[in-house]
């Protein structure tokens, strides 16, 4: 895979990442858990193809091959930190809102 459409797969997969968790945060808040449970399994598999792209960059940078850094990967980098973080916060949020929901009932 070129280098460009490596960055823009990272940057794709970390959107859909980012997309899955609001989509499972927007479920719990209607009680929908067993599809909200879904939507952080799918961003968790998004999260996985990014991060694969992104360790695959790594493993050619540590067996001496210099990978050319440019606005954009440093871009693709941001999208999938922010989606992680994003994805673990949400993941907290869903737990809290579950029990608000358990002691509203």
């Amino acid at each position: 895979m070129e280098l460009e459409q490596s960055i823009m797969m990272i940057i794709i997969h970390s959107g859909d990442a980012r997309a899955y968790a609001y989509e499972a945060l927007h479920k719990v808040n209607e009680g929908d858990y067993e599809g909200a449970e879904k939507a952080m399994e799918d961003a968790d598999n998004a999260i996985g193809e990014a991060h694969d792209i992104q360790t695959s960059f790594l493993q050619k940078e540590a067996a001496g091959e210099k990978t050319e850094i440019s606005v954009l990967f440093v871009h693709a980098q941001d999208h999938l930190m922010t989606a992680i973080s994003e994805k673990n916060l949400i993941k907290e949020i869903i737990l809290l809102r579950k029990y608000v929901n358990s002691l509203a009932k």
